[in-house]
């Protein structure tokens, strides 16, 4: 009922610098914090960064200052702008969405289909 597609992953050099987008649509009533998680080969999932509906920011401490997260609640779209880009940045981003469902009223965690991004030193 609730789609995240997540688009802008690639392969880019040490220092570059990507844009993620994931937008969500179906059956939304709306949709609290939005947020980047990421999993490396071998790793867990971490969380990057968070937004919630208000615009607050939560940043996963090895990509402040690189990384920034923003919403347009207008469009239920979250980015992702990665400057600075390090080889250990390289793993599978995950999009998150709090959904309040338009069609039930539930609230629910979805997650999209995740997006490489590679750094090459």
């Amino acid at each position: 009922q609730v789609q995240l597609v997540e688009s802008g992953g690639g392969l880019v050099q040490a220092g570059g610098s990507l844009r993620l987008s994931c937008a969500a649509s179906g059956s939304i009533f709306s949709i609290n914090a939005m947020g980047w998680y990421r999993q490396a080969p071998g790793k867990q999932r971490e969380l990057v960064a968070s937004i919630t509906s208000g615009g607050s920011t939560n940043y996963a401490d090895s990509v402040k200052g690189r990384f920034t997260i923003s919403r347009d609640n207008a469009k239920n779209t979250v980015y992702l702008q990665m400057n600075s880009l390090k080889p250990e940045d390289t793993a599978v981003y995950y999009c998150n969405a709090d959904v309040r469902r338009a069609t039930d009223w539930r609230r629910i965690d979805y997650w999209g289909q995740g997006t490489q991004v590679t750094v090459s030193s």
